[in-house]
């Protein structure tokens, strides 16, 4: 069986908000294939892993980046371990990665979650065309990359000059591999319209997310300055839209807005996802994939959404349950919305078959040999 040395360079685990759980999902279904050891950041719990070595020798220091020592340390992990792969999570560590190719005689592995030079750009970061000539460099080196979605894969093919046959689609993915049972949505249902004190004739709306992060923010603020009133001059159509996730901004929490419950972070978000009747997902900026939409289908959740907040989401996988609009777009927005809660059908089971851990994971595991 082949061992993997897997880099982490940056907090996931306990994992909190997605792109944690992206690494730490990953990791966990990854290992149960292949043999895996993780290498990370002192601020990681090797407790949270699940069925995988986690070993932090690596600083919290932000000159981690640049250490040359960790050429050394990871090396003689490498010896110890026999391992065949190195898993680079993000680019950042292209320099480092290369080098222990060359120098260990192991595969590359450079799994992706965005392409960082276009998110940055997109972020009006001066510096992007410079970390995406790093990820260029740091992809091309790589005996084997993984892109979060079909759109990536194609763009480093494209302007990374990369060959497609080590390129492979390695999206973000769900734990379970049929929606929930009905008498769980029901039940989580009443629960919500009891916690928030929502009346059967109003549609539960739902959006969340990590609100430290500007295309969240940005989401958000469209829900309560544009949407929100939107829907508010609909005749007929009753509605509370919960917004919940960390770190959502004190004036925001402060203010009441009407048709809004603000619920902020919660333990049990799976709860809020099974008893809503639609998931809001007003993404127009940031890159990968948007991990509360992959989860919301999931959990039999219908979905409206910009086309770019849907990127790596295929709507013929869907089955109806996924309706899109053209970014900006807010008045086709909520017309989208009142009709996506009149559809009552099920997830089908090829998004499962896609998204699910398991599958995927298998996929790549395969794919490296």
């Amino acid at each position: 069986m082949s061992t993997v040395i897997s880099i982490v360079s940056y907090p996931f685990l306990p994992a909190r908000v997605g792109g944690q759980k992206g690494v730490a999902l990953f990791n966990k279904y990854f290992c149960r294939h292949l043999k895996l050891v993780c290498l990370t950041t002192k601020k990681n719990d090797p407790q949270a892993a699940e069925g995988y070595e986690v070993h932090n020798i690596l600083s919290n220091s932000r000159l981690r980046y640049i250490n040359p020592f960790y050429l050394v340390l990871i090396g003689s992990v490498i010896r110890k371990k026999k391992a065949t792969h190195i898993m680079l999570e993000h680019p950042y560590y292209g320099w480092l990665g290369v080098l222990l190719k060359w120098i260990c005689g192991v595969k590359l592995v450079v799994h992706s979650h965005n392409m960082e030079g276009l998110r940055w750009k997109m972020l009006n970061k001066w510096w992007w065309k410079i970390l995406w000539y790093y990820e260029k460099f740091t992809h091309r080196r790589a005996d084997f990359n993984f892109f979060i979605h079909d759109d990536d894969k194609a763009y480093a093919i494209a302007h990374f000059g990369l060959r497609p046959e080590r390129c492979l689609t390695m999206t973000y993915g769900i734990e379970w591999n049929q929606p929930p049972a009905s008498g769980e949505t029901a039940e989580a249902s009443l629960w919500l319209r009891q916690q928030h004190r929502i009346s059967p004739k109003e549609k539960i709306l739902l959006f969340n997310g990590a609100f430290n992060y500007s295309p969240n923010l940005h989401a958000m603020d469209m829900i309560l300055q544009v949407i929100n009133p939107l829907l508010g001059k609909k005749d007929g159509f009753s509605y509370k839209i919960i917004l919940c996730g960390r770190d959502i901004p004190g004036d925001i929490c402060s203010r009441e807005y009407p048709n809004v419950i603000i619920a902020g972070f919660v333990e049990d978000i799976g709860r809020y996802f099974k008893g809503a009747d639609v998931f809001l997902n007003p993404v127009t900026d940031g890159g990968g994939i948007k991990t509360k939409l992959v989860e919301a289908l999931g959990y039999n959740l219908n979905a409206v959404s910009t086309t770019h907040g849907a990127l790596g989401v295929d709507p013929g996988l869907c089955g109806g349950k996924l309706l899109l609009c053209d970014d900006h777009d807010w008045n086709t927005f909520v017309d989208l919305i009142i009709r996506a809660t009149q559809f009552h059908e099920n997830t089908p089971l090829p998004y499962f078959q896609h998204f699910y851990w398991g599958n995927s994971t298998r996929r790549a595991a395969e794919f490296i040999g």
